[in-house]
């Protein structure tokens, strides 16, 4: 099959772009919005997908859990459990853009690059996306993290996080929870993404760690979204509900943002030499300013 990430524009699997300067205006956040993710750190409850967008995606995650499904060697990493443990299952993978026509389509959603713009306040260049699913009654923790943590290889720092619900996403679902503010924080080190929601700990000042004992619980109606910094804290409990919590993450940088590194950026991915920007097949360009 072919690699999706050959094509920068929409295929036209989920939408319609819109075609006047004037159609992207029910997309456009206000500026109350805007302020509230720069004073907290982040945006919920967005409005990204239709049902029937929804469902376009769901039928085509479905067909990643198959062992054997079309496209698997184009996967940046894919992980059925990252925890390990089959009791706490944490289907993780990147790179479902390049795949199937719908998740690749997600990025150039309108929705999407027009809040990314406003937020990040520049031209929106891809990064990479995410999946993390949980299935029900047994589904495993993210554990507290930045996200910038596992990013230092690009620089500077104007990155964005949105993470897209395919289902309602609940406190009894383990939806996403932030510590708001905390992307005032300085960079802290690496402390594991899946298993110990409590590993963090060990990194942090006594009056941080009190800030986790009020974390905000972003629960979201399936095909909402939620917008983070990426010094933001989060993560996520496990899903102990009869209903799995499946989504989709979209990672996208400012126009401009560049390699820190002379290894490749993405696993199969042709390396952008320190101090290059991000560019080519596999970071294009999404909404131009």
């Amino acid at each position: 099959m072919t690699d999706l990430a050959k094509k920068h524009y929409s295929l036209g699997a989920l939408f319609e772009m819109p075609q006047r300067e004037s159609d992207w205006d029910v997309y456009r956040l206000s500026d109350e919005q805007i302020a509230f993710f720069h004073e907290h750190g982040y945006l919920s409850g967005v409005r990204i997908l239709t049902e029937s967008q929804l469902q376009i995606l769901r039928e085509e995650l479905t067909e990643f859990f198959e062992p054997q499904h079309a496209g698997q060697e184009y996967w940046y990493e894919y992980h059925t459990n990252e925890s390990n443990d089959p009791n706490e299952v944490l289907f993780h993978a990147l790179g479902a853009w390049r795949l199937r026509p719908g998740f690749h389509d997600l990025l150039w959603h309108p929705a999407f690059t027009m809040a990314a713009s406003q937020l990040l306040g520049g031209s929106v260049r891809f990064w990479h996306d995410q999946l993390f699913c949980k299935p029900a009654r047994h589904g495993g923790v993210v554990a507290w993290h930045q996200d910038y943590s596992y990013w230092t290889r690009t620089t500077p720092m104007a990155h964005l996080t949105c993470w897209i619900g395919l289902d309602d996403s609940t406190r009894e679902n383990g939806c996403l929870q932030y510590i708001s503010g905390s992307h005032r924080w300085p960079l802290l080190p690496i402390t594991g993404l899946a298993g110990d929601m409590d590993a963090i700990r060990a990194v942090l000042t006594d009056e941080q760690w009190e800030q986790f004992s009020q974390p905000v619980a972003i629960e979201l109606q399936a095909g909402e979204c939620a917008f983070h910094h990426p010094l933001l804290v989060h993560g996520s409990n496990a899903n102990h509900s009869p209903r799995p919590r499946r989504a989709v993450v979209l990672n996208v940088v400012r126009d401009g943002v560049c390699s820190e590194t002379d290894e490749p950026l993405l696993a199969g991915v042709p390396p952008i030499p320190k101090g290059q920007k991000l560019s080519g097949d596999f970071f294009p360009l999404l909404r131009e300013l």
